[in-house]
This record gives C-alpha cells, structure tokens and sequence, in this order.
C-alpha cells in the first residue's frame, strides 16, 4: 500500500476529522498522564487550524491539518528509501511535494514539518480541497517495494473499525481494551463518566475532562 492506496481510502474531510478526534479522545482516556501521547488532536493550531498528529516516539509520524481550503496530510516514514535523509540530495522524493497547490504551501513549509535545516520530514503527502471529490497526490515513481510508510503509518485512518483500534490498543497499551466503549467513541457519542471507566479504571471523566475538551471531543 503507498499514498496512492491510502488516497482512495482515506473518508472524505469531515469523516476524517471526527476519527483523529476520536483516536486522540481515546489515547486521552487510555494514557492520561502522558506527555508524548501517540494520538493528538489541536483545535488552536494556528488561526484557523486544527492539527491531528501521531507519533510514535521512534521518529515516524503523520499529521493531518484541516485548514479553510480542506485538509494537507504528511507522513514520514523514517527509515523509508524515500526520506529525504536517504536520498543523495537530502530532498522529498520526487513527486511527492511537487504537485501541492498553492493553497496548502503554507504547510509544505511549515517549520514543525521540517528538521532544523529546512527539510521537510515526508514520505507520503496528500491533500483535498472542500471542492474535491477525492484525495489528491503527485505523480510519484515509487522504489522497489513501494517503501512509503503509508501502509502502517495510515493504518487506523483507512481501516476504520473499532475492532482496528481494539487490536492497536492492546498491543501498544498492554492492556484490554473494551471493544463496545470504543464503538461508542467511534460512533461520535459524547463521552461519559461510565465510557470512561470502561475503557480505563484508573481515571475518571473528571480527570480527562479538560483535554477531552481540548480535542473537540463532546463530553457529557
């Protein structure tokens, strides 16, 4: 799977901002205490902005920022043949940032995307304006392979189950996780003081409110 596969997966941009809102809820509730969460949602980003990210604290990452012309997605797969700190030149891989219009330059450029040089940390882009019917990439000759990172780095965005999530979850958590409060989150529900306590004893509604709040998520 590269962008080309991700691009006919992904939902459609309000479909694709209630899951990363949903993914970062739950990583909310499963790891209260974190200050490196795997899932992020930001709804102050930038004026006009929101981010959803993830990192997965071995130097791979994704982020996708909703802006008022749709929605630019980035992944940086890092020991893909395509990082630009594989390649000769230390550049994106041919194709992959070319055809960005000008509407989301501003994210191609963005410094958090970048490493202290200027250099933009991708190896799957895609982009979709409000006014298109589907998402977006460049024209891209992929290495033997097709080594992007997009198969696992998307993984949850284009397998939208709760039973994905339910199998992520307990294998990066180490712990169970119950499938029907994630069904619940993932049904867009508000969350509930006994959503939360089934998804995690140790915490309360009260204890996550404030960064539940924070990610757009409804609570009630």
């Amino acid at each position: 799977m590269t962008a080309y596969d991700v691009a006919r997966l992904l939902p459609a941009i309000p479909e694709l901002r209630a899951l990363c809102r949903a993914l970062a809820a739950l990583d909310v509730v499963l790891d209260p205490d974190s200050d490196e969460r795997h899932h992020l949602y930001d709804m102050a980003w930038a004026p006009g902005e929101e981010l959803a990210s993830m990192y997965d604290g071995s130097g791979n990452e994704y982020s996708v920022t909703f802006t008022a012309a749709g929605a630019y997605v980035r992944g940086f797969d890092h020991e893909s043949p395509m990082s630009p700190y594989a390649t000769d030149d230390e550049k994106p891989w041919p194709g992959v940032l070319d055809s960005v219009p000008d509407v989301f330059r501003e994210c191609v450029e963005e410094p958090a995307f970048s490493d202290e040089f200027g250099t933009p940390s991708v190896t799957v882009c895609l982009w979709r304006e409000h006014s298109d019917t589907a998402w977006r990439h460049g024209d891209i000759t992929f290495p033997d392979g097709d080594e992007d990172g997009a198969d696992w780095l998307f993984a949850l965005l284009t397998d939208r189950t709760p039973e994905a999530f339910q199998d992520w979850a307990q294998d990066y958590y180490e712990m169970p996780v119950d499938l029907d409060a994630v069904r619940h989150v993932y049904a867009g529900q508000p969350l509930t003081a006994e959503v939360v306590t089934a998804l995690n004893p140790a915490t309360t509604l009260a204890a996550v409110a404030d960064q539940i709040v924070a990610t757009g998520y409804p609570i009630r």
